[in-house]
């Protein structure tokens, strides 16, 4: 994986840059351009380098699930029957909406998801009618979220 850090075509200008993104992914490149002093095309010239290097890899919104709806939040571990369930597993986790997140993660379990949910009734059954059925799952074991205290990016050095 590419980073600013090590990236060697990276320099005080691309960091600045995602550095504003970070800060607000919808500030027009115009607005960018003027608070940079430099011109709107390049900014659009560095980020679609960005893009082609890797270093920023899309555009997005962010929702807050509780608000929407989905009351039930969890960070679950998923342990497999054998290690080569893995990756089928983590294929057939992207079937399911809920499932936001998953990780290949060191440790007791393979994989590590969070999965939304309205509520725990809900919960139960994405983990007992879906996930439970995929081939090679062997167990979960869920943390609640009570919520986040904050998200954040990696940081730009």
């Amino acid at each position: 994986m590419t980073s600013a850090k090590n990236h060697t075509n990276t320099d005080f200008l691309d960091k600045e840059i995602i550095r504003k993104l970070s800060e607000n992914g919808r500030i027009p490149f115009s607005d960018m351009a003027k608070e940079l002093n430099i011109s709107n095309s390049l900014v659009h010239l560095r980020v679609r380098k960005l893009q082609e290097a890797g270093i920023i890899t899309g555009f997005s919104v962010k929702l807050n699930a509780k608000e929407i709806g989905y009351e039930t939040i969890t960070y679950t571990g998923i342990v497999t029957k054998e290690a080569r369930f893995s990756y089928s597993i983590s294929e057939r986790l992207k079937e399911i909406p809920e499932v936001v997140e998953c990780h290949w993660v060191s440790g007791k379990y393979a994989l590590f998801v969070k999965i939304v949910a309205e509520n725990n009734e809900e919960l139960r059954k994405i983990l007992y009618e879906q996930i439970h059925q995929i081939e090679g799952v062997g167990s979960t074991d869920s943390f609640f979220s009570f919520g986040s205290a904050f998200e954040k990016n990696v940081p730009i050095k």
